[in-house]
């Protein structure tokens, strides 16, 4: 079983469902409403697991009722605890969301507890980063975390994932360590891949562009285009894994499912293209039911799924 440590957010999700989002100034009613757990740390990290790695995961709660909804979801799901840490004083992050018809959504996110992840929580956790197979963090932490995180996988040795979401201002030496960064289409803009480059290019000129910056940029690079797939590029070349297709109901989340997914396969030893299009089958199912980490599938329907994805 690989070994993958997650350093990440953990929000408790409050999300509205509606038939269109509202205008500035428009008060609308919802028709559904659930409270459960989210964040993009807590999200890959569970994904992740349900892929079959031995996920450690790294984070901060707070000290309220929301931390009880993290923690009672952490045991539903079997995922490790011990270095989920209690922040006295500090509410848990929390992420509003809302959901419309079509299935995409928007979200403000609070991070609360989340700001407490700090360089002195990642020095804390220098020897679980060594022994550890690929260690994988998210935008959503402060940039100092990020980029401590970078550093103590390049010192080690250990392969170090970036997925830059929000795209914070990370420092370009951290990302240069990401092997691969991880980013959707607005974010790779943000950071310089495929600039001019519209949401609705050409899979294969999404795939060029991430191909241009590979070890200039960082080391490797994926791209994940929705319901059209991914792309990813490194030294040794560049792919497209075309997304089957599904009828999408909730959108939230299938980007950590799929990033949890690609991690956890690059962690077992898969070739990035092979990791890659398992991922692009984990975040397809995952869009087909509402919510986060309750639409997440397990290994074997991931990889059955997998199967039937073409990578070019």
């Amino acid at each position: 079983m690989s070994r993958l440590v997650v350093v990440g957010s953990v929000n408790v999700d409050a999300t509205s469902y509606v038939d269109a989002f509202p205008q500035p100034g428009e008060t609308i009613h919802s028709h559904g409403y659930r409270v459960a757990l989210g964040g993009k740390g807590a999200n890959q990290a569970i994904a992740a697991h349900l892929c079959s790695a031995d996920v450690e995961f790294v984070a901060r709660l707070g000290d309220d009722a929301a931390a009880e909804v993290a923690r009672a979801a952490f045991a539903r799901f079997g995922l490790a605890t011990d270095a989920v840490a209690t922040v006295p004083g500090a509410p848990t992050g929390v992420a509003q969301i809302t959901v419309a018809a079509s299935g995409e959504n928007t979200i403000v996110v609070t991070a609360g507890a989340n700001a407490a992840v700090g360089t002195d929580a990642v020095a804390a956790e220098r020897e679980r980063i060594a022994a550890a197979d690929l260690v994988l963090t998210q935008g959503e932490l402060p940039v100092p975390a990020i980029e401590a995180v970078a550093r103590a996988c390049d010192g080690a040795g250990t392969r170090f994932v970036l997925n830059l979401a929000p795209p914070v201002d990370v420092a370009g030496a951290a990302v240069a360590i990401a092997d691969p960064l991880v980013v959707n289409v607005h974010e790779a803009r943000a950071v310089g891949v495929g600039a001019d480059l519209p949401d609705d290019a050409p899979a294969a000129a999404w795939r060029d562009a991430a191909a241009s910056v590979v070890g200039e940029l960082a080391r490797s690079i994926v791209v994940t285009l929705g319901a059209r797939g991914a792309v990813a590029a490194d030294a040794d070349g560049s792919w497209i894994a075309a997304a089957p297709e599904v009828d999408a109901v909730d959108t939230t989340g299938a980007g950590d499912a799929a990033t949890g997914a690609l991690a956890a396969m690059l962690a077992e030893g898969r070739a990035l293209p092979d990791a890659v299009r398992v991922a692009v089958a984990a975040g397809a199912i995952a869009v087909r039911s509402r919510g986060t980490v309750d639409s997440y599938a397990g290994r074997a329907d991931i990889l059955a799924l997998a199967e039937r994805t073409e990578t070019r």
